[in-house]
């Protein structure tokens, strides 16, 4: 693997207060497993908003993001909008977007948050329970 590959592919360990995060360049897969409630958003997120953005502006490939948060703070929500609305300014350009919201089905809260953010795009944006 040359510097360049290992430099496409984002791989964030989780602590206490941030989400795992695991994005392949080649496939067009980013997914995020945890909870994110860190006490500087910027920190994680731009990571994520910066590789997104480098992925979204390479070329035409897909991008799917799965999501698998079971809580997000309110800095997380805006930083997750922040993704959401780079998402759709390419799906509107023709960019194939789709988001996979997975909650725990006994986490009603978190399937009402993934909701809200689908009504807000016009991308494809599914929402599924996770029976735990």
């Amino acid at each position: 693997m040359t510097n360049t590959e290992f430099q496409k592919n984002l791989s964030l360990a989780p602590t206490q207060s941030t989400p795992a995060v695991t994005a392949e360049w080649d496939t067009g897969v980013l997914v995020m497993t945890g909870e994110s409630y860190p006490e500087n958003t910027y920190e994680i997120f731009d990571n994520i908003i910066g590789w997104v953005e480098d992925f979204l502006h390479s070329g035409s490939q897909p991008l799917k993001i799965e999501l698998r948060l079971n809580y997000l703070n309110t800095s997380s929500i805006r930083a997750m909008i922040d993704i959401f609305d780079r998402l759709q300014n390419a799906a509107d350009q023709g960019k194939q977007i789709a988001v996979c919201w997975f909650y725990d089905s006994r986490n009603p809260r978190s399937a009402e948050l993934g909701e809200e953010f689908k009504e807000d795009y016009t991308f494809d944006f599914s929402i599924e329970a996770v029976v735990v």
